[in-house]
């Protein structure tokens, strides 16, 4: 479904605000559940890619060049991490601040299928964006977990879920499994109550569920084992062991009964 590029960024910002609140002062070293990162380690992550995506967008053939010349090196986000943790959080908080502001300004005059490069396939405007909202509020719950807070779900998720379904080739190709060629039929209730379907309805393979446990799987913050999800098939069943909505490598997840 076609989002309007205004409405994706406005929901950028609201998740970005969601974030902040919970960046307080004594939250910066906290571990979080990604092994190895605190909280400063999080937003760290969060500013540097905001960051490249703002030259992304505005010179794209240097961007390009600059990814060339960071896969020859061999590309490390951890690395990325290590070199910054010395920031004091303020000052992380500041840099977030700004290079988001700069991003979504950037974001902001583009057509939504005008193409951005990127680390792998370059991406449509409004895809971008989305990818953005996922990241943030994926490493907003390893935050949100880290500093004990719960968040209000908010209908912000639809754009996640839409990633999360659109990423099922990818989830089964990074694991190394064939993708499977039968459809699976998505069916999540969003936190306003409102409805959302994908998929054949006649489709064997079935995934119900609140729109909040399905995020927290295709996200791998939670365990599937975790969440009050209804699946029903073989593919279904095997793409949320594999589920990954976000790019890189297979990520590691989260235990079962780690947050039951």
């Amino acid at each position: 479904m076609a989002v309007a590029m205004d409405e994706l960024l406005t929901d950028l910002r609201e998740e970005t605000g969601d974030l902040e609140r919970l960046l307080k002062p004594e939250a910066w070293d906290l571990p979080t559940p990604a092994e190895g990162w605190t909280v400063r380690d999080q937003v760290i992550h969060l500013a540097w890619f905001d960051e490249a995506a703002v030259r992304a967008v505005t010179d794209p053939d240097a961007f390009r060049e600059e990814v060339r010349t960071l896969v020859a090196e061999g590309f490390d986000t951890d690395r990325i991490i290590t070199e910054r943790r010395s920031m004091p959080g303020e000052e992380v908080l500041d840099w977030f601040r700004t290079a988001r502001g700069r991003m979504v300004e950037a974001l902001a005059g583009l057509e939504p299928k005008a193409r951005i490069p990127w680390y792998g396939p370059d991406m449509g405007a409004a895809s971008f964006a989305t990818a953005r909202l996922m990241e943030t509020w994926a490493h907003g719950q390893d935050v949100a977990d880290a500093v004990g807070a719960g968040r209000a779900p908010t209908d912000r998720l639809r754009h996640i879920v839409q990633i999360g379904v659109r990423t099922l080739p990818w989830s089964f190709a990074v694991h190394g499994r064939p993708v499977p060629e039968a459809p699976v039929r998505v069916e999540l209730t969003l936190p306003s109550g409102a409805r959302w379907a994908a998929g054949p309805e006649d489709a064997a393979d079935l995934v119900q569920g609140p729109a909040l446990d399905f995020c927290l799987v295709v996200t791998q913050r939670r365990h599937r084992d975790d969440v009050d999800l209804t699946v029903a098939g073989p593919v279904a069943e095997e793409w949320l062991d594999v589920a990954q909505a976000f790019a890189g490598p297979p990520g590691n997840g989260r235990l079962p009964g780690q947050f039951a």
